[in-house]
């Protein structure tokens, strides 16, 4: 079994795949893949030995290699004298590849490579349009998505024929974080008490997903990206609940269901444009406007409070995620591939289709019927979802002084606050130079 971003026990089909073919014995197998360990941020490679070390423990350590896959797990194949591989489809467009090029070094072996299972409830490229072309639009694709349906969750592994071959098996590595950087609780284990503790709040969750300062989110986005839970899981759990937010929550899920399969048919919008239109539209070099939205000292409460948070947990709340995103393209036309980028390397939840098409559906070149004109303003965004200011003041301690109705505003506050920049840009002026860019290439 060799376990990618799916390293759990319960609702696993490819293992228990695995087992039934091997029922002498099973390798649990785990490579540091070159290129994806390479480029990976600290905070992206502790969550991931965080998640491999809760897996090890329960089932008395991974067999890990260190290299390309299509070299070292043929090696581990020959010491083991394995019959059979067997992994979770992987369909982003480097994992695609890998496990073309794996496939092909086994049947060298006369090995196959067995696919089972996805990390989604319907793996991507199964839901078409009527005339077999894929969804563009979210709605339909979500239509189509629940009458599809999907499989109930694997029953857990609870007992395995575990073996080890004989070779050298790597150590997991010990991960230092930036400072004043605290990561959750992760593996499988944190993901599933953290769901039971959540869903008792489900009825609630689309009241109050908007408001960061209530902090009520799942949090379960960190366990979906590393594999130690299954949506699956979540969506058997919520199919009993008849509430606004459990419907809420799965329209949420199917939202990352929908941006891999955009990922999966468009595998070029990795990198580069949806909307190829948007390659002409003019942007600013990142510079000094970009460092400040890095590091969080905009002037604007909101957007500082958001990249703030991002530096201290690897994690933002979603509707802030979106208020910095379109700071970042429509007030400082920074183009979106640098704040992907950014926010890729810091996002303890980073997934490759989510983060890149969220990215695009807000700088208006992505999968969306009603593009660029949507500009967030970040002073009524605050006022309206962090009303009393207590995520500001949670994040910009400079702003804990300041009265609510200045707290998005402080450059209005009677007394001057001490430490904090003035706006770096107008809003205002920045909307319409963003709006005349866009009816260049319109």
């Amino acid at each position: 079994m060799y376990f990618r971003i799916d390293l759990r026990l319960h609702d696993q089909p490819a293992l228990r795949e695995a087992i039934e073919a091997g029922p002498d014995g099973v390798v649990p197998l785990f490579v540091f893949d070159d290129r994806l360990w390479g480029p990976s941020s600290d905070i992206r490679r502790a969550a991931l030995v965080a998640a491999m070390r809760d897996l090890g423990d329960r089932i008395g350590g991974l067999h890990v290699v260190h290299g390309d896959p299509a070299v070292e797990v043929p090696r581990v194949v020959r010491a083991a004298e394995a019959s059979s591989v067997h992994v979770s489809a992987d369909f982003q467009p480097y994992g695609s590849k890998r496990d073309v090029a794996l496939a092909e070094a086994l049947a060298e072996l006369e090995v196959p490579l067995v696919r089972t299972g996805s990390p989604y409830a319907v793996a991507p490229g199964r839901i078409t349009k009527p005339d077999g072309t894929p969804y563009k639009v979210f709605t339909p694709f979500f239509r189509a998505w629940k009458e599809h349906g999907w499989r109930a969750p694997a029953p857990e592994v609870r007992t395995a024929p575990w073996i080890r071959p004989e070779g050298r098996t790597h150590a997991i590595p010990d991960i230092t974080l930036p400072d004043g950087i605290t990561l959750p609780p992760l593996g499988e284990r944190a993901a599933r008490r953290r769901w039971r503790e959540w869903i008792d709040d489900v009825a609630s969750y689309d009241d109050v997903r908007d408001l960061p300062g209530r902090d009520e989110t799942s949090r379960m986005s960190p366990h979906l990206a590393w594999g130690t839970i299954h949506p699956r899981t979540l969506l058997a759990d919520l199919a009993p609940l008849r509430s606004q937010g459990a419907d809420a929550y799965v329209r949420e899920l199917a939202f990352r269901e929908f941006y891999a399969d955009v990922l999966h048919h468009r595998p070029d919008s990795a990198t580069g444009y949806y909307d190829r239109k948007f390659e002409k539209m003019r942007y600013d070099e990142p510079g000094d406007a970009f460092a400040a939205w890095q590091e969080g000292t905009t002037g604007y409460p909101i957007v500082d409070a958001g990249m703030r948070q991002l530096r201290a947990e690897g994690w933002m709340h979603n509707r802030v995620r979106m208020i910095v995103a379109s700071f970042l393209v429509k007030d400082l036309h920074v183009e979106w591939m640098h704040g992907a980028a950014h926010f890729y390397r810091w996002l303890v939840d980073g997934d490759l289709a989510s983060n890149q098409h969220g990215w695009q559906w807000t700088a208006g070149c992505g999968t969306d019927a009603s593009p660029y004109f949507r500009v967030f303003n970040p002073i009524t965004q605050g006022k309206k979802f962090d009303p009393d200011g207590v995520y500001v003041r949670r994040w910009v301690p400079e702003l804990r002084d300041v009265p609510d109705r200045h707290v998005h505003e402080p450059w209005t506050a009677p007394e001057p606050v001490a430490d904090y920049p003035a706006p770096i840009v107008d809003h205002a002026e920045e909307r319409r130079e963003a709006l005349d860019r866009y009816e260049e290439i319109r």
